[in-house]
C-alpha cells in the first residue's frame, strides 16, 4: 500500500485525506473508511503521541488509507520515531530554508543516501518526505527546497503561512493569494507534488482546481462540532 501511495503521490495524481487530532484508532479508523486516501496524524498540534501510532495507523491501514504524520519538529529523533511506528511519510513543520530541508529529508532515508537509523519493526519502505511551507522565508528558499534530493513534495499551511506574511487567513487575501500562486508554481515547475491544509470541501476543491494535488478536506474535530451544530440546529427549527 504505501508503494502505490508513494507512486500516486510522485505522479501527481490527486490524493484526498483528512487530518486528525483526536488520538483515537477508532477515530481515525472511521474516517480512513469515508474512502480516503489518506489520513494524517498530528503530533504537533494534536492529541496523539508517539505511543498512539502503533493502534492508529494499523487502524488507517485496515479501512484502506495511508496513515502520515505530521511530526512535532524538523529534528531527525522524531521524523524517525514516528517512520518506525508505522507511518508511510511525513510532514515535516518549521522547514523554512533548504539547508533545514536537507538535513530533514537525510533523517528520512537510511544510509548511505541518509543517516536515519534502521531497526523499527512497523517501518515501512521508501516512506516520502514532505516539508511545509509556511512562513515568508520558506516561500522565499522555496527553488531551492524542492531542488533538495530526498524532499518529495510541498505541504501548504494557510493559516501559520498568513501570520507569517500577516495578512487574512483568507485565500482570497491579495498577499496570500500571492504567495500560494508563487508556491503552485514553483511545485509545477519541479515536477514535484503540492498539498495543502483545508478543513471543508468547497475550500479543498478550489485547492486542487489550482493544481494542488494532496487534498485535505477535513479535519476530526471540525467535522463533529460542524456536523453536530447544524444537526442541532435542523433539530431546533
Amino acid at each position: 500500500m504505501t508503494a502505490a501511495f508513494r507512486s500516486r503521490l510522485a505522479a501527481r495524481e490527486p490524493l484526498y485525506g483528512a487530518w486528525s487530532v483526536i488520538a483515537s484508532p477508532l477515530s481515525v479508523r472511521l474516517l480512513a473508511a469515508a474512502g480516503l486516501d489518506y489520513v494524517v496524524i498530528d503530533l504537533q498540534h494534536g492529541e496523539a503521541a508517539e505511543t498512539d501510532l502503533p493502534a492508529m495507523t494499523s487502524a488507517i491501514r485496515l479501512a484502506g488509507a495511508t496513515p502520515i504524520a505530521r511530526v512535532r519538529h524538523a529534528h531527525t529523533a522524531d521524523i524517525g520515531r514516528a517512520l518506525d511506528l508505522g507511518c508511510a511519510g511525513v510532514i515535516v513543520p518549521n522547514v523554512d530554508s533548504a539547508a533545514q530541508a536537507r538535513q530533514v529529508a537525510g533523517a528520512v532515508r537510511y544510509p548511505p543516501t541518509g543517516y536515519r537509523s534502521a531497526g523499527g519493526v512497523l517501518a515501512a519502505g521508501e516512506p516520502f518526505c514532505l516539508v511545509m511551507a509556511e512562513s515568508a522565508a520558506a516561500v522565499a528558499e522555496l527553488d531551492a527546497t524542492l531542488a533538495v534530493d530526498g524532499v518529495d513534495g510541498i505541504y501548504v499551511g494557510p493559516g501559520d503561512l498568513s501570520l507569517s506574511l500577516g495578512c487574512e487567513f483568507d485565500p482570497d487575501d491579495p498577499v496570500l493569494n500571492r504567495a500560494l500562486q508563487r508556491i503552485w508554481e514553483a511545485c509545477a515547475a519541479a515536477g514535484k507534488p503540492v498539498g495543502v491544509h483545508a478543513t471543508e470541501g468547497a475550500t479543498a476543491r478550489r485547492y486542487r482546481e489550482a493544481g494542488c494535488t494532496l487534498i485535505t478536506a477535513a479535519v476530526d474535530a471540525t467535522a463533529i462540532t460542524r456536523d453536530t451544530a447544524a444537526q442541532f440546529r435542523h433539530a431546533q427549527a
